[in-house]
């Protein structure tokens, strides 16, 4: 799957984006020539992230976003729309583990209310921001959505520990992919769902094999594909990952 060359005033928005993977993904596609929204919830963090990216050469500018709010989607919307006018990319990176119990979140233990909070982040969150965000990626002739999911969300793999809310909502994830991507089927917008990796993060207690940037690959790929790319896959580095 080759990268395309679409770099020159193309505008990106990554959520969830003032640290970790999601900073890693926004300096990723600001070195291939994106204006990159840096969407985040902590308005300290954000403009100490926009600030480190513009240090390292990349065209940042920081949007509030909490994706738990449709206020607040529509409201990003609107700020990126009188920054930039328009959306080429969109990377829905924002997600959280939720309460986890002595490793594990085990299903004959969990709260409804507990499944519903990951859930609302990690699933409903990134319903939100793209449905806000499509009439700017309306406006670009080739329109890229990167869902971050993970294997544990696969239905045939069953991989890492067992977190009964984080891995569904990442299944969720998955079918919602593979929905808009029937639903752009005939349009230019490409939506595909990537798994970064077991990555050195706050979620993995920085005890991961994989850096930021090596867990960013994939999506930088998925971001930037050609018109011909694949369409509502599921992928890793090494390429497409099991439903």
């Amino acid at each position: 799957m080759a990268e395309n060359s679409m770099t020159d005033s193309r505008v990106a928005l990554v959520t969830g984006a003032n640290k970790g993977i999601g900073l890693a993904i926004a300096r990723g596609l600001g070195a291939r020539g994106f204006r990159v929204a840096v969407g985040a919830r902590d308005e300290d963090r954000r403009e100490a992230a926009v600030q480190g990216l513009r240090a390292d050469g990349v065209d940042a500018f920081g949007v509030a976003l909490d994706v738990t709010s449709v206020r607040s989607a529509g409201a990003a919307a609107t700020a990126i729309e009188a920054e930039a006018g328009r959306l080429d990319v969109l990377v829905n990176n924002a997600g959280i583990a939720g309460r986890v119990e002595e490793g594990v979140q085990d299903p004959t233990m969990l709260e409804v209310e507990a499944l519903r909070t990951v859930m609302e982040t990690n699933v409903y969150g990134a319903l939100r921001v793209t449905n806000a965000m499509l009439p700017l990626l309306e406006r670009s002739p080739a329109p890229r959505i990167v869902n971050m999911s993970s294997t544990m969300g696969s239905l045939a793999l069953h991989t890492g520990p067992l977190l009964a809310a984080y891995a569904s909502s990442k299944t969720m994830l998955n079918a919602l992919t593979v929905h808009y991507a029937r639903r752009f089927a005939q349009t230019p917008n490409i939506v595909n769902s990537a798994c970064p990796g077991y990555v050195a993060t706050d979620f993995t207690g920085h005890a991961a094999p994989r850096t930021p940037e090596q867990g960013a690959a994939i999506a930088l790929h998925l971001a930037t594909l050609p018109d011909d790319g694949p369409r509502g896959g599921f992928f890793d580095e090494e390429g497409p990952i099991p439903w």
